[in-house]
């Protein structure tokens, strides 16, 4: 099992909101792990443990270019000393960025595939191709979202309710599957916004639905802050991040996180939050893709 370390709750105090009495803080999830941090150590905990009640010591996952999931798992393959495999969305870019790097330095074989091969990633015909190549593997899906770590997220969910009180909980998506687990495990009376970092966003809400067990109509889907799709960026956004590291200490990436804080921090400033609001912001890590 790979270890966990407690977050820390942090304030972001700021005279921008304390006039009208927003209380604002993060739940540092980003130091839960050196390298399997955020919401990823949570999506994987219980499939690692599947794939060795499966007998299975190889892991194939699928992600692009910038994947946290990517780099998340071939660490924590790694460290429960399992070989990895990452089927790679687009032709290979030499040399590798950041990310791609770090999966490489922990073991993991990159395998290219173009973009419509990537797009056939559900398809039982092609992850059959790839268990032909590789061998017997556990699958994990892009983003690691699976019953197993929607199921997980909604542990996580609960435990943070437990420590912190808060009305408003703010969580950045890629595919769903956390803000999906989340959704499941707060109580009905806390309010979720999503902040999608993919285009097009308004495609998250279906994604959403599809992991979650009871209705809630608790939770709304901000599509204003994606920046132009995953993985893009500005240099208001690199601004932002550096303003953000220099004021609260709070390391940022480009593909998630910059993004989530970027929009929450707006929406306060437009008075999207009614006074007195207690908003906790989720970092969810991945800092591989911090400039």
């Amino acid at each position: 099992m790979i270890p966990y370390c407690e977050p820390p709750f942090q304030d972001l105090n700021s005279r921008d909101w304390s006039g009208n009495s927003i209380t604002l803080r993060v739940v540092r999830e980003d130091l839960n792990h050196p390298e399997v941090s955020g919401n990823k150590w949570w999506k994987l905990r219980d499939n690692l443990k599947e794939a060795r009640r499966q007998g299975l010591d190889q892991i194939i996952t699928f992600g692009g270019a910038f994947s946290n999931h990517v780099a998340a798992t071939a660490a924590a393959a790694e460290i429960e000393g399992m070989k990895s495999i990452g089927v790679i969305r687009g032709e290979a870019r030499l040399p590798y960025n950041k990310t791609l790097r770090k999966a490489c330095e922990k073991g993991m074989v990159l395998h290219h595939v173009s973009r419509t091969e990537y797009r056939r990633k559900e398809e039982q015909e092609f992850l059959d191709s790839l268990l032909t190549q590789f061998g017997p593997s556990y699958i994990i899906p892009e983003g690691g979202t699976n019953r197993l770590a929607v199921n997980a997220c909604q542990d996580w969910a609960a435990e943070m309710e437990r420590s912190e009180s808060f009305d408003y909980l703010c969580v950045a998506a890629g595919t769903g599957g956390t803000a999906a687990g989340l959704i499941n495990g707060l109580s009905p009376a806390k309010r979720i916004l999503v902040f999608p970092v993919v285009r097009p966003p308004e495609q998250m809400a279906g994604e959403i639905r599809k992991w979650i067990t009871t209705p809630k109509p608790n939770w709304t889907v901000i599509h204003d802050y994606h920046f132009g799709g995953y993985a893009k960026w500005n240099d208001e956004l690199i601004a932002f991040i550096q303003r953000i590291r220099l004021e609260y200490n709070i390391p940022l990436d480009r593909v998630y996180t910059a993004k989530l804080f970027f929009g929450v921090l707006d929406l306060i400033r437009k008075h999207y939050f009614p006074a007195g609001s207690r908003i906790l912001i989720v970092h969810t890590g991945g800092l591989q893709g911090e400039p």
